[in-house]
């Protein structure tokens, strides 16, 4: 039976007030979402040197350390969730690149992401551009990386950032012409 949203808000309320037990009750009860985050975000690895099980270990650790965070709801966790992932393959990527020189890890966005072809970029530009595009338009890069990194849906990504359907709609047009922009320039 999968948990109610009552169940979620309860353990979330009792995770921001210090409560560790209701934290790791939260992963068990939501592992299977996060390990499908794990799953989204490394089928776009060409390079990836990282398990799905691994990347949910490291979430865990990384998320562990939010707990006096206030969460509205099961999608703002899922959200966060999706969020250190992409952080901890973007880490990774680093530390390939450090030891290597060269390369990084790629990421490959399909047209279902970006309106283009399947292509591979390296995982430390995508994060740039990212980064970049939140810089002048902070609603559409957070709705790029829920969409991109997270794999969550429109309806997803409204709840997750309390905007309506149609907001994200229309930012994430603009955003996703931009990702494809830049990443055509990239080659």
């Amino acid at each position: 039976m999968p948990p109610t949203a009552p169940d979620i808000a309860g353990l979330l309320e009792r995770w921001s007030a210090g409560d560790r037990a209701a934290f790791d009750e939260l992963l068990t009860l939501l592992y299977s979402d996060i390990h499908a985050i794990a799953v989204r975000q490394l089928r776009q690895e060409r390079f990836a040197t990282i398990r799905p099980t691994a990347l949910v270990h490291e979430a865990y650790l990384r998320m562990a350390d939010l707990g006096g965070m206030r969460w509205a709801d099961r999608a703002h966790f899922l959200a966060m969730v999706a969020r250190v992932t992409r952080q901890a393959l973007v880490d990774e990527a680093r530390r390939r690149r450090a030891e290597k020189r060269s390369g990084g890890v790629a990421v490959t966005l399909s047209d279902e992401h970006l309106g283009g072809t399947t292509s591979a970029y390296d995982a430390l530009d995508v994060d740039a551009l990212l980064n970049e595009l939140k810089t002048f338009d902070a609603v559409a890069g957070g709705i790029a990386e829920l969409r991109v990194f997270g794999g969550a849906s429109i309806e997803e990504v409204a709840v997750a950032l309390g905007l309506s359907v149609a907001t994200v709609n229309r930012r994430w047009a603009i955003g996703k012409a931009w990702l494809a922009r830049e990443l055509t320039r990239l080659g």
